[in-house]
């Protein structure tokens, strides 16, 4: 008689088949196979308890939030906020710590902002910390999506502040050194697991240099919070962004984390109704985080439904999630180091993984290599994915990437192995 699964094991085979049965695209066909989706990474699937929670807001609760007086919208309004402090507990956070966005890059965009508005006056002496000037740093990494890279670039550009950029080894890793954070950085932005490399980055000691000399840290989340426990008091960052559509919940929502006092003294960026208190002809005042950083009529029932989506993968639970996931990125990179003309990138980093690995072939384009795949109902991405100075770095313009999650199965990772090794031989370029 087998044991109760505890907190760290993994899922096993029939808890996998259930977690399927609540997902009906995966019960598809695809190109006349059964769909073999391995592109959650790009965006995953949804639950029913995802799809009926957004459509049950939708047909018996919707209505403005923070705006109406009647009955509705009060309850609009509590059930918008319980998502929320769902989100907030979800990732250690406090209620009043977390910011509705579209998705991870405007919430990225929107600490940039508080930055160059700040550096133009704004937001008075709380916000002295947030400004930018010539000798000021921004640190970065080689490794990063867009995402956290371009609106470096412009706030650099706005500014006349430094971007400087810690690099990669010859294997793609996270390669620190010294005078990279110094006395003159004011932030760094980092992402937590790379969107190429699947590797979660041990950014506990870059915190520490950062803070060590007064900067901020920026965390990217988007490829660690669907797929592992997050804390983010524990991390001990300043801010940290994340993607709905990546962790089972609908597009157009998003998140950023900001400590409390932070969120109080950074001016806004976007401006508008619902973030005021009061409004004359000549100025405004502005209302507390995180209202303040939420112009506009807000995306209600899409974070009803990552609310849902937390509570599904907290029904779970993240620790065996991220054990099932690790075993199937095992898989990936074992599976794909043993097929002849295949190169993972990547595959030398010593670092544990989620669920993801890229790979670039010679001699075939990785879009050929996703078509090939496709007509056998396996579902990959192709590109650069967001990253071309990792991919660049690494020698390569494009790669083919593959990313499971927690629907995602062993026999699964098979058919993609041998659709793999099929590629290969079909386009004559194996030695």
């Amino acid at each position: 008689m087998t044991s109760s699964p505890t907190a760290t094991d993994s899922l096993t085979d029939a808890e996998i088949l259930s977690i399927r049965a609540d997902f009906p695209i995966l019960q598809t066909d695809v190109n006349g196979h059964p769909l073999v989706y391995l592109d959650s990474g790009a965006t995953s699937q949804r639950p029913l308890a995802v799809l009926d929670a957004e459509r049950e807001f939708l047909t018996t609760l919707n209505s403005a939030v923070h705006r109406g007086a009647h009955t509705l919208a009060a309850e609009a309004t509590e059930v918008f906020e319980d998502a929320r402090s769902t989100l907030a507990r979800f990732i250690g956070a406090d209620d009043d710590e977390i910011v509705w966005t579209s998705n991870a890059t405007e919430a990225i965009n929107l600490v940039a902002y508080a930055f160059s508005n700040a550096s133009v006056g704004r937001g008075g002496a709380a916000a002295e910390r947030f400004r930018l000037g010539e000798g000021d740093e921004i640190v970065t990494t080689e490794m990063e999506h867009h995402a956290n890279l371009i609106p470096w670039q412009e706030l650099a550009a706005r500014t006349g502040a430094t971007l400087r950029v810690i690099p990669l080894d010859d294997d793609g890793a996270l390669r620190p050194g010294e005078n990279q954070i110094t006395e003159r950085t004011k932030i760094l932005a980092v992402t937590h697991v790379s969107n190429v490399l699947g590797v979660i980055n041990p950014i506990e000691a870059l915190i520490t240099a950062a803070h060590s000399v007064g900067a901020l840290v920026l965390l990217d989340a988007c490829q660690s919070a669907p797929h592992m426990p997050l804390d983010v008091k524990a991390l001990d960052v300043d801010f940290a962004v994340l993607s709905g559509h990546k962790m089972l919940g609908p597009t157009g929502i998003g998140a950023l984390y900001g400590r409390r006092e932070l969120l109080e003294a950074m001016p806004p960026f976007l401006t508008g109704g619902s973030m005021i208190t009061t409004v004359t002809m000549t100025e405004a005042e502005y209302l507390p985080p995180p209202q303040r950083f939420e112009a506009g009529t807000q995306r209600v029932s899409q974070a009803v439904a990552l609310a849902a989506a937390v509570r599904y993968l907290e029904s779970i639970g993240m620790p065996r999630v991220a054990a099932h996931e690790a075993a199937l990125g095992r898989r990936l990179v074992d599976g794909l180091t043993a097929i002849e003309g295949v190169r993972v990138l990547g595959a030398g980093i010593d670092l544990p993984r989620v669920g993801l690995a890229s790979f670039d072939i010679p001699g075939i384009h990785s879009h050929d290599v996703g078509q090939f795949l496709d007509d056998q109902g396996i579902a990959v991405r192709v590109g650069h994915h967001c990253a071309q100075p990792l991919h660049r770095r690494l020698g390569v313009t494009a790669s083919t990437r593959a990313s499971t999650y927690l629907y995602s199965t062993e026999s699964e990772v098979d058919a993609f192995l041998d659709g793999v090794s099929a590629t290969i031989d079909f386009f004559g370029v194996r030695a």
